[in-house]
């Protein structure tokens, strides 16, 4: 039985007139982090909303778990938990509420004690948790969001842009998230403009320029990625 859970076939998308993705092919396993670094326009978001089905392909195929995204997207995006760099939450609901609400959508009802413990897991201040997010920051907002997309518990996750706005204490905590729901055999596919946090947490590294893949980097035998070689080719293609 196959294991992987993400895969990309000569993927083409073309949105007005442009082609934005170009023959990109690659698979992401059960338990692997896979993330695309590019540049603004490489195609980074457009991959994310061909895997949910809220992008038709114009040629080549998107699969989740072996589903077709393009033809089955309802079915596709129950396996899929998907954290926006902006996620869309109500400013005058709390974190419970807000966490109560859009879980409900999806027919998922946790307790109260696992909603506290998905809080805990990104570091949301207690008392911060029963006030409208209104008054939130930023990267408060994407700890909600993060909870959020933990509370699924899907077997995919997709991250667009995920440390955004988020303090490097909340960066390592995220980090340490990814790396726990891997070794628990989520597949995760992050696109981002961080290439540190790519290296430090992938077990792949993609850069994307252009709607192509022109190189994926792998993690050696401790786990690691070499940041320069990586950082020197991103820069080369963005500099192109």
């Amino acid at each position: 039985m196959s294991n992987c859970a993400l895969r990309a076939s000569d993927l083409e998308v073309i949105r007005g007139g442009n082609a934005v993705l170009s023959g990109m092919s690659f698979e992401v396993k059960q338990g692997e982090v896979f993330a695309l670094l590019g540049g603004n326009g490489a195609g980074k978001s457009t991959t994310l909303l061909t895997f949910m089905g809220l992008l038709q392909p114009n040629g080549g195929i998107a699969e989740v778990l072996g589903q077709s995204a393009a033809k089955e997207p309802v079915a596709v995006r129950n396996q899929i938990a998907y954290l926006p760099e902006n996620a869309a939450l109500y400013d005058h609901l709390t974190a419970w509420e807000n966490l109560t609400y859009f879980l409900s959508l999806s027919q998922v009802r946790p307790d109260q004690a696992s909603l506290s413990a998905a809080l805990d897991s990104v570091s949301l201040p207690i008392q911060s948790r029963g006030k409208p997010l209104k008054s939130y920051s930023k990267g408060m907002r994407q700890k909600v969001a993060i909870a959020l997309a933990l509370l699924r518990e899907t077997p995919v996750l997709l991250l667009d842009e995920p440390t955004s706005g988020l303090d490097p204490s909340a960066v390592e905590d995220f980090h340490n998230i990814i790396e726990r729901l891997a070794k628990q055999g989520v597949a995760v596919l992050m696109v981002t403009h961080d290439l540190y946090g790519a290296c430090h947490v992938a077990h792949r590294v993609g850069i994307l320029r252009a709607g192509q893949l022109v190189e994926v980097f792998e993690a050696d035998e401790d786990g690691s990625i070499e940041i320069a070689t990586v950082r020197d080719l991103f820069l080369q293609q963005q500099a192109a």
